[in-house]
């Protein structure tokens, strides 16, 4: 997958720019980004939970209880 050039992101902003106007397009933009924030802080709690499991699971197989 090719990842859009200038030209087309030009293209892209001014049709968002001409259907949510000036005043809405700032409003849009943060609630994007704030949901991939918070999209990016759920799956690294995730890796870190894993991370968690799989220490686990690894301290009982060195130790099996009889």
């Amino acid at each position: 997958m090719v990842m859009p050039g200038f030209t087309e992101w030009l293209i892209i902003g001014g049709v968002a720019l001409l259907i949510w106007g000036p005043t809405k397009l700032p409003q849009l933009g943060g609630a994007i980004g704030k949901a991939l924030r918070n999209f990016k802080t759920a799956t690294a709690g995730t890796d870190d939970a894993e991370k968690g499991t799989e220490s686990l699971k690894d301290k009982e197989s060195e130790h099996p209880h009889v």
